[in-house]
């Protein structure tokens, strides 16, 4: 028999963090997070997501083992303010057994009746810059930091408990040498003189800072236009300042500024930790950092993380500008291989600001929506 129980002590809190340890022992692709980064993202008084989002945590156990997790969670604003009545849950994990999965599921779902919800969609986080949606293919691929993993048998007991595909997400990878300068360089020369650009490029973490409230402002502008979009909120932009930034090696953040030194587009690239992270078993310490401060340094794999163009300058050639920037470093930190997070398929504006580079579509992951009318 299975057994739901809410995760409220921080003891419990840490069962729920540690239980894909166990479920993941022995998959060379899944990507371990520090614990402590984990448990504080789910701390109210840490995360600010929580002045606009609800959650609840919950474990399936069968006797006294953990057999699976899921989070329950509404996000108010996308509730309130867009008129979704949609109940998210994520941090999905489970055995392979009907059973267990079933019984999170209808907890999901019972949260979401009694706050008079009209379906749910999963696996999510809490905004849009959490994690998203279950691996349907690429499996033999090492994940990332920034995306969940799962065994093939998640999204077969989605859809045998009656979800349906929701959302695709696509992750690509080109060879570095892909990026060859002759695609861009003459005409980044021509846009910059056209509209009046320039390259903003850091070597201190420092001189980031003033830029990134309006950097998170263009974020908020260019996707806006996306399905299921939640802005970021003021609280939440000095969170990721603070979270994100001084980890990220200064030169590896881009902006473009027009005359007014009005940022109208912006890059973030990081270096590929999960190899590190795997090292570092869920622990910074003792050798956890070391192995982090090694791959940031010394990483041969780069992995382009967010890309914000402001509508008034889509289509106008203004990647070249990032790319003749990035093909700069890669070419002096010997950057071999280039990844890209999680796209919507629909995202097709995206999609067509890469296809000089030849990218390799090697993993499609999904969200899935099911009804609670």
């Amino acid at each position: 028999m299975i057994r739901i129980e809410e995760a409220r002590s921080r003891k419990d809190l840490k069962s729920f963090v540690r239980f894909p340890f166990k479920l993941y022992r022995n998959s060379p692709y899944w990507v371990p997070p520090i614990i402590s980064e984990e448990l504080a993202s789910f701390d109210p008084a840490v995360n600010p997501v929580f002045r606009q989002a609800d959650a609840q945590f919950f474990l399936a156990y069968r006797g006294r083992e953990v057999v699976g997790r899921v989070a329950a969670i509404v996000n108010r604003t996308e509730v309130e303010s867009q008129g979704l009545k949609k109940m998210r849950f994520g941090w999905f994990d489970f055995v392979d057994d009907p059973q267990v999965s079933r019984a999170l599921i209808e907890k999901v779902a019972e949260i979401g009746i009694s706050r008079e919800l009209e379906y749910m969609e999963g696996p999510m986080g809490f905004s849009n810059m959490d994690k998203v949606g279950v691996l349907t293919e690429g499996f033999d691929h090492i994940g990332t930091m920034v995306t969940w993993y799962n065994y093939p048998y998640y999204a077969k007991h989605l859809e045998d408990l009656g979800f349906t595909p929701e959302k695709e997400y696509l992750e690509s990878k080109f060879p570095a040498s892909n990026a060859d300068p002759a695609l861009f360089t003459r005409v980044e020369a021509m846009i910059r003189e056209r509209y009046g650009l320039r390259a903003l490029n850091f070597n201190k973490t420092s001189d980031i800072m003033p830029w990134t409230d309006q950097m998170f402002d263009l974020f908020n502008a260019s996707y806006s236009s996306l399905s299921s979009f939640v802005p970021i909120s003021e609280a939440q932009k000095a969170y990721f300042k603070k979270k994100y930034i001084g980890f990220i090696n200064p030169e590896y953040i881009k902006f473009i500024v027009d005359k007014e030194d009005r940022i109208i587009a912006f890059a973030i690239v990081m270096p590929a930790f999960s190899k590190a992270l795997q090292k570092a078993r869920g622990r910074l310490f003792p050798l956890g950092f070391r192995h982090l401060l090694h791959a940031r340094k010394h990483n041969k794999d780069a992995v382009f993380y967010l890309i914000g163009i402001d509508p008034e300058y889509q289509n106008k050639g203004v990647t070249s500008i990032i790319f003749n920037e990035y093909y700069k470093v890669f070419k002096e930190k010997g950057i071999e291989m280039c990844y890209r997070t999680p796209e919507l398929a629909e995202n097709k504006a995206i999609q067509q600001m890469w296809k000089h580079f030849s990218p390799e579509v090697y993993k499609r992951r999904r969200t899935y929506r099911k009804s609670l009318t």
